[in-house]
């Protein structure tokens, strides 16, 4: 059986296996969104998404299911916009505005599900409409081991100073990273002093872990404070010796950083690129021509780490983190600031194989052990390359990986 025969007889065993909602009501109330959360749950259901005149799909190993027989009207969905949200979410929509939030259900009193949740107005059949879309966040955050982090990604997690990234698409695991990354530093015996977030939702929290000399603080973005940017100064005026910034996404955010590590704070954040080298020159890009130069010195004298990570399907089911990562010592930022800032892009890329992993190595030792498919290793090293890749040609290597 190839390949492509292996995946639909797995879909299939797994539409069979999870079937659809049981207890479906003839109209959802704000009482059955838990209910159907509690369901999806044992299903090992990663995301669900609500949409207007549609039917409730759930997301398992990264395929979709269908799991009610009716579509929702916008009756429904008020229903649930007014569990999750509350009564004035459709105002708010209606502003021009997403929603981003965290969303809690609680089977007894010593157990909680929690959700990521954005909510975002769509169109459909001509008319304003919504999508609900609930990621399921773990208990506890995972530990470093048990995602599979390279040993000299751990080695150089916590430097006592500076700027560490972690970056990738949407859905690529960014956040949980960072927050094993987190849970490592406050179980260590020495603790982590105090570790201060600023999250755009809240997804992992840390209360159950122990780290008698680890405080954490997390604040939601713009619950709490306006922006990240707004958090990172208030952080200064408390005394933090670990800042994590949900986004850099723009120049007072990044500056803000910056100016973090460079006054003795270990600062992390992510930021939206795929490849350790787009990031310097998403990072260099964020700042006015007049003022580049000097703020891109500046930002590499701060760096210390950078890891990219995609998050692919695996043979056999279930997905697997990649990494592509650098680490930015003193030999390296050296090299970097003795040239001009155009040229660090393709210099990174160089320097990738002496100090860190590139994706494709990192894809190579994926496919030889097994673990990816063809299709998958071409995405990974044509996506994550140095150079830009020719559309044709990419296109091209897909359609004859198809017809293998």
């Amino acid at each position: 059986m190839d390949t492509g025969h292996k995946v639909t007889s797995r879909i299939d065993e797994l539409s069979v296996r999870i079937g659809t909602w049981p207890n479906e009501p003839l109209r959802m109330s704000e009482e059955n969104l838990d209910e159907m959360l509690l369901w999806a749950a044992p299903h090992k259901a990663s995301d669900i998404t609500i949409q207007t005149d549609r039917p409730i799909y759930i997301e398992v190993d990264g395929v979709l299911f269908p799991v009610t027989r009716r579509a929702l009207d916008s009756a429904d969905m008020a229903n649930i916009l007014g569990r999750i949200y509350g009564a004035d979410a459709l105002a708010k929509l209606a502003s021009g505005r997403d929603l981003d939030l965290s969303y809690e259900v609680r089977p007894d009193r010593n157990t909680r599900m929690r959700y990521r949740v954005n909510i975002t107005a769509v169109m459909s059949r001509g008319r304003d409409s919504v999508q609900i879309t609930l990621r399921s966040l773990p208990a506890l955050p995972p530990t470093l081991k048990d995602l599979g982090v390279e040993q000299k990604i751990i080695d150089n997690w916590a430097p006592r100073q500076g700027l560490v990234l972690v970056t990738g698409p949407t859905g690529s695991g960014k956040t949980t990273l960072l927050a094993a990354g987190c849970r490592m530093l406050v179980e260590r015996q020495q603790g982590c002093g105090k570790l201060l977030t600023y999250e755009a939702p809240i997804e992992y929290v840390y209360d159950a872990i122990a780290g008698p000399r680890s405080l954490v603080a997390q604040s939601e973005i713009p619950r709490h404070l306006p922006s990240f940017a707004a958090g990172v100064r208030n952080a200064l005026r408390r005394k933090p010796n670990i800042i994590l910034v949900g986004e850099a996404r723009d120049r007072e955010t990044v500056s803000a950083a910056i100016e973090a590590g460079q006054t003795g704070h270990l600062v992390f954040s992510t930021v939206h690129t795929i490849g350790v080298a787009a990031t310097v020159r998403r990072m260099v890009s964020v700042f006015e021509p007049a003022e580049r130069t000097e703020r891109a010195c500046a930002m590499m004298e701060t760096l210390r780490m950078i890891v990219t990570q995609a998050l692919v399907p695996k043979v056999g089911g279930g997905r697997l983190g990649l990494r592509e990562y650098m680490i930015f010592d003193e030999s390296a930022r050296e090299t970097l600031l003795d040239m001009p800032i155009e040229k660090w892009t393709m210099e990174t890329q160089r320097l990738l194989q002496r100090h860190g992993q590139t994706m494709e190595q990192t894809a190579t030792k994926a496919f030889k052990a097994g673990t990816i498919d063809r299709r998958t290793y071409l995405l990974l090293t044509k996506g994550f390359s140095g150079d830009e890749a020719d559309g044709d040609e990419f296109e091209n290597d897909l359609d004859t990986l198809d017809e293998i």
